[in-house]
């Protein structure tokens, strides 16, 4: 006699189905952020669900982000984070702190959790063959209360000029997790410190991602930031821009809202904000009618 358990357990696996075979051998861009890159348990759990995506025929790619614990590494060698406009200053010692935990921690955690978990998770970054080609940002303005318009050199803080995305696209046809650290090259060889939720958008307009999916500590799009319930589950790009136009999404959620909005007026399909803090968000997104969080699309 089937038990109720075995009978719900049977009812996901058949809702999931047309989704498996829908994007079977599509590319999976997932960026990893917030509450799944500060918590072993959560970033064990992201990876294991990862690695589920690969196991059932799709391709996943990685960026990670890794701002809070640049700050933390900063404040451990008695050296101040400075921001302007929410952007990093990135003078050279900075700049080999962020490499140091972004190539040199970060990056080798989450590939360990992929492998731990069955996968074949391979580290690499921007700099690799190139794959992310940058130029120095513009010096930030910054407006004083008396109307003074002040520049600030933001140091070795990048923008994306060029993403060459052969190393990645070689790397999932053999059948291997890419995991991206944000830090591009620029034409003198120099590093340059990249925002992730930027590079997670462009490199997944570049190697036709099927979607992105954009982790953070919040439920979604919502229509009031108090209120969890007011999340938006579907969106257009045109509805969207009118939320921001609006004033309605605001602060830390408008870059985020507009990677999204890139990535999918450059070929991505669709664009998901998910809870990362919810185990399985990834897979309940994917694999479910309703989703959980907010999706994007044209």
């Amino acid at each position: 006699m089937v038990d109720d358990m075995s009978m719900d357990i049977s009812n996901v696996l058949i809702e999931a189905l047309p989704y498996i075979k829908k994007f079977h051998s599509k590319k999976i861009m997932i960026k990893y952020g917030g509450h799944a890159m500060i918590d072993e348990t959560a970033m064990s759990s992201t990876a294991r669900d990862t690695v589920l995506l690969k196991y059932v025929g799709m391709q996943p790619v990685v960026v990670h982000g890794g701002g809070p614990e640049i700050s933390r590494s900063m404040d451990k060698m008695g050296k101040e984070p400075k921001f302007v406009g929410g952007l990093r200053i990135t003078d050279s010692e900075t700049m080999e702190i962020v490499k140091m935990v972004l190539v040199g921690k970060i990056n080798t955690e989450i590939v360990s959790n992929l492998c731990l978990h069955g996968g074949k998770g391979v580290g690499i970054s921007g700099k690799d063959n190139f794959l992310i080609e940058s130029s120095k940002r513009d010096p930030a303005r910054i407006k004083h209360d008396d109307g003074e318009v002040l520049e600030v050199d933001l140091g070795y803080v990048g923008k994306i000029d060029r993403v060459n995305p052969q190393i990645i696209n070689d790397l999932t046809d053999n059948n291997y997790i890419p995991v991206i650290s944000p830090i591009g090259i620029n034409k003198e060889g120099n590093t340059l410190n990249l925002n992730a939720d930027t590079v997670a958008g462009s490199i997944a307009s570049e190697i036709d991602a099927e979607k992105l999916i954009v982790l953070t500590d919040v439920p979604g799009i919502l229509t009031d930031p108090d209120d969890p319930e007011s999340i938006i589950r579907r969106i257009r790009v045109d509805e969207l821009r009118e939320l921001v136009d609006s004033g309605v999404i605001k602060g830390g959620m408008i870059p985020k809202v507009e990677t999204c909005i890139n990535a999918v007026e450059n070929g991505v399909k669709t664009a998901h904000i998910l809870d990362g803090r919810l185990d399985h968000s990834i897979l309940l997104e994917i694999f479910t009618k309703d989703g959980i969080g907010t999706m994007i699309r044209r």
